[in-house]
């Protein structure tokens, strides 16, 4: 039967099979707020009845500046069953990347989370349209009097809403990348890829959710649509938990939802571990963690899956893969091996999902051996990764002649099939005619007791090119707390470029070791390595000097 795959088939199941199962919200005040499926449903129906008697047609694109509320959860449904294209604006970017990215996508309309109504007022009046529908409004605010309130568009549409979306491949969401490499870059997702992607995730070796789950998705709904995780999760009944905008009071969350599976990048799993450590028995029901974005240091694996007896489950994908590409799950043969070992695979990026196809390819081959040496750029292509960025032309940068997508990423496959992220290729530092890889030697240096946290980067050196420059945030631990007491006047650089000599050769070891009190993170949790050259430059003219 030739039947089209849009977001309605998921909507449609969830009312009719699952409309018992729960949405919690935790709300600025620390109450949470909870209703079922089913009125969930209703809503999304008279929200999207709304949004068309607004205007909004088929194609036009419709902006949300908010967190992870129920409010932003009915949004990911109302606005694609109209025809309309949600654009999840990352609230944490700049004014002038905000204004750019909706400049570029046209937006018609806006939906703004009334906690981030002083920075949307600044993106308002840089912008053309302002028609904005505003909701968790507390008080009165002069600067939103002439908008709409978003309960009252609900209240006014009583009528149900029935979706005609015939054209699957019509688009559902433009995501932004997070500009880590550069200006942030569109990225249109249609219905049929959203709803493949959601299919292939569920798998058991990928995001394994089933109905007898709680979900706690602690990736930011404007980072890949929290990574595919509302339209995952809803689809096959799990209760979905949504933290609201920060992460205190979510170990509270956790305790009085039951959440079983959560989701998020590594700088959040480490910045909770101590209060999960403290409330181990508060947290009994949290059996899975998955972890993207960037790698997650085998010492934070062990701490989790070793001290609370939760799985990670690391993943590797991209904006432009919507955005699961691999996951690192154990295979049966792997359950004889040793603790050790069983980490060394879950640190890797894992295989490719079903549905990704994935190579190795150089300047001069397409296919490089999976022999888990032979290093080469990461190209996919699969039915949920993009052709195209948004707005632009597709050039040789970005995808291959024969239709693959050219990630940036080095890495190494084995024969199993198992990925191993050596760098990004603009990351390399190129020093004396040879390589040196900033994600190895970060990966070796937080294995150090002393180390919570590292950061690797290049500067420039007229003798070699390049040189690498290491910054550190120093653990609390009480592995570190023994290290230092053995010597009070430790030279921690010393003692870290010893650690480091035991694994990689000589010019491998940095010039420069800084202590930092914090590794700055980009919008969506990943290290900035531009922002670390700031703190690094003050230590150079020292050392220049």
């Amino acid at each position: 039967m030739d039947f089209p795959l849009t977001l309605y088939l998921i909507l449609q199941h969830v009312r009719r099979i699952h409309g018992e199962k729960h949405v919690y919200t935790l709300l600025p005040n620390g109450k949470i707020h909870t209703y079922q499926y089913r009125t969930f449903c209703e809503r999304v129906g008279k929200l999207a009845k709304a949004i068309n008697k607004i205007g909004i047609e088929s194609g036009d694109r419709v902006t949300t500046f908010a967190s992870n509320t129920y409010q932003h959860l009915e949004l990911l449904y109302a606005i694609p069953i109209t025809g309309g294209v949600i654009h999840p604006i990352n609230v944490r970017l700049t004014s002038e990347q905000q204004t750019g990215i909706v400049q570029q996508a046209d937006d018609k309309l806006f939906f703004v989370d009334g906690v981030y109504s002083d920075k949307f007022s600044v993106l308002q009046k840089e912008i053309e349209s302002a028609m904005s529908i505003h909701f968790n409004i507390d008080k009165p605010d002069t600067n939103i009097q002439s908008a709409i309130k978003y309960e009252a568009c609900i209240a006014e549409n009583h009528k149900e809403y029935n979706p005609d979306i015939q054209d699957e491949n019509a688009a559902l969401a433009l995501c932004y990348t997070s500009g880590t490499t550069g200006e942030p870059k569109g990225i249109l997702y249609s219905h049929r890829s959203v709803l493949l992607h959601s299919l292939a995730v569920n798998q058991a070796g990928v995001f394994g959710i089933s109905e007898s789950d709680v979900v706690l998705p602690l990736v930011p709904i404007y980072h890949t649509l929290a990574w595919g995780i509302p339209y995952a999760a809803m689809f096959v009944g799990a209760d979905i938990v949504l933290h609201g905008t920060d992460l205190d009071g979510v170990v509270d969350l956790i305790s009085e939802t039951g959440v079983t599976i959560s989701a998020g990048v590594p700088t959040v799993w480490r910045k909770l571990l101590p209060e999960l450590l403290k409330r181990k028995q508060d947290v009994a029901s949290l059996k899975r963690i998955i972890v993207g974005g960037e790698a997650m240091p085998s010492k934070l694996i062990d701490a989790f899956e070793k001290e609370l007896g939760v799985e990670i489950r690391q993943a590797w994908g991209m904006t432009e893969m919507s955005p699961t590409g691999t996951f690192s799950t154990l295979r049966r043969k792997h359950m004889h091996l040793s603790d050790k070992e069983k980490t060394k695979i879950k640190s890797m990026q894992g295989r490719p999902i079903p549905g990704v196809q994935i190579r190795l390819a150089s300047e001069d081959e397409y296919d490089l051996p999976w022999d888990g040496e032979t290093i080469g750029e990461v190209q996919v292509r699969g039915a949920w990764v993009t052709g195209a960025y948004y707005g632009s032309v597709s050039s040789e940068e970005h995808f291959t002649k024969d239709g693959w997508f050219r990630t940036g990423d080095l890495a190494t496959i084995n024969h199993e099939g198992y990925m191993h992220i050596v760098d990004r290729a603009k990351a390399i530092i190129k020093s004396g005619g040879e390589s040196i890889s900033t994600a190895s030697l970060e990966a070796v240096i937080i294995q150090h007791p002393l180390v919570e946290d590292v950061a690797v980067v290049g500067i420039p050196d007229e003798q070699w090119g390049e040189r690498p420059i290491a910054a550190v945030v120093l653990s609390d631990n009480v592995l570190a707390d023994d290290v230092l007491a053995e010597d009070t006047n430790v030279d921690i650089p010393k003692l870290l470029s010893e650690h480091i000599a035991d694994a990689f050769p000589k010019f491998w070891i940095p010039d420069l070791i800084i202590v930092i009190d914090e590794i700055p993170k980009n919008s969506v949790g990943k290290t900035d390595k531009a922002a670390i050259m700031k703190y690094i430059t003050p230590f150079l003219i020292d050392k220049l000097s």
